[in-house]
């Protein structure tokens, strides 16, 4: 090779290892530092959970005496239909009350005032004539039974429940069956045939049914039937006061509206209206209350034939004075109730 050649490959052998090295620095010595600690990565911000809703409220009840008329319908059907119907036709409807209770809750609402009207006293059905009270159910509907019973109490009435017999069977179990005090015992004579024992009993929905139906089985028929719906209405009012379902206004709204489709009231007496009648009479007593039957003199025969209740009527115009000026604490102390 010549030495142009030698000198000229050189020259190329140099070019490329210039260019390499200007490409590719030399790497630096390594250096050694201390570790620095990773930074904490800043956490995704979590959204605020809404605060609970606030708990319901019910308005406390206007001041003064409080009535309340309870209806039990005997119609195999729907009280609420044939009611209804009665109301859009004005045609009588196939029931009749087969319970009557004014529930008078004086001012203070400290105690109740169960006053039962036997189904076959013979009263003057306003518009119609006399008759039984229990057919102003038939004739009139819900609202002649109002009228009715506040004419012959002379008081006025508030609002009025009625439930059928399949109503009152699913709202007894709906509230888990009732401890009634058995005065009397009895085995009834329809239905199931249930044997009611002497002392507190707990009834479900048929039995219940059975015992404030019952009349047959007594020798005094109907004026025991009666007793006996008054120990159930007391031993409601234990259920409902003495385990606490009406004492704030959650509670009370629930409830009512787990009983409220079985029973019909007067337009506007809705279940919001009943919670807060319920939850107003919170402070009543149960023990202190007392249940009575309207004053009769005994039983006899209607002019055209029917087995009747007569009424006492002075005995209920006593029952009336006491109503009219809020003295019924002193008409039963009287009496002994």
């Amino acid at each position: 090779m010549s030495t142009a050649a030698v000198l000229l490959l050189a020259a190329l052998v140099a070019t490329v290892l210039l260019t390499m090295q200007r490409s590719n620095p030399p790497t630096a010595s390594p250096t050694t530092t201390s570790a620095s600690p990773s930074e904490t990565p800043t956490p995704t911000p979590t959204p605020e959970t809404p605060p609970p809703p606030p708990p319901p409220t019910l308005p406390e009840l206007p001041p003064g005496v409080l009535n309340v008329l309870v209806i039990g319908s005997d119609i195999r059907g729907n009280a609420r239909e044939a009611a209804d119907r009665q109301a859009a036709t004005g045609e009588r409807a196939d029931h009749r009350a087969d319970m009557l209770m004014l529930m008078h809750i004086p001012a203070d609402r400290q105690r109740a005032y169960g006053i039962s009207i036997m189904r076959d006293t013979w009263v003057s059905i306003p518009g119609y004539g006399q008759s039984k009270v229990n057919a102003s159910l038939e004739i009139g509907g819900p609202p002649l039974v109002v009228e009715t019973v506040g004419t012959l109490l002379n008081t006025r009435i508030d609002h009025y429940v009625m439930i059928d017999f399949e109503g009152f069977k699913v709202l007894t179990d709906a509230l888990g069956g009732i401890d009634v005090d058995v005065a009397v015992p009895f085995t009834a004579t329809h239905d199931t045939g249930h044997t009611f024992t002497p002392g507190i009993n707990r009834l479900g929905g048929q039995a219940a049914l059975e015992f404030v139906r019952e009349r047959y089985a007594f020798i005094d028929g109907d004026y025991q039937r009666v007793r006996n719906q008054q120990a159930f209405v007391r031993g409601i009012m234990a259920h409902m006061l003495g385990t606490g379902k009406v004492m704030d206004p959650a509670s009370a709204i629930g409830v009512i509206g787990a009983v409220a489709p079985y029973v019909t009231t007067e337009p506007g007496f809705d279940a919001m209206a009943m919670a807060t009648l319920a939850f107003g009479l919170r402070g009543i007593d149960p023990a202190a209350s007392v249940f009575f039957t309207l004053p009769t003199a005994g039983t006899g025969f209607s002019a055209d034939g029917q087995s009747i209740v007569l009424p006492d009527y002075a005995g209920i115009a006593a029952v009336r004075d006491a109503l009219a000026v809020d003295g019924m604490a002193a008409y039963a102390a009287a009496r002994g109730l």
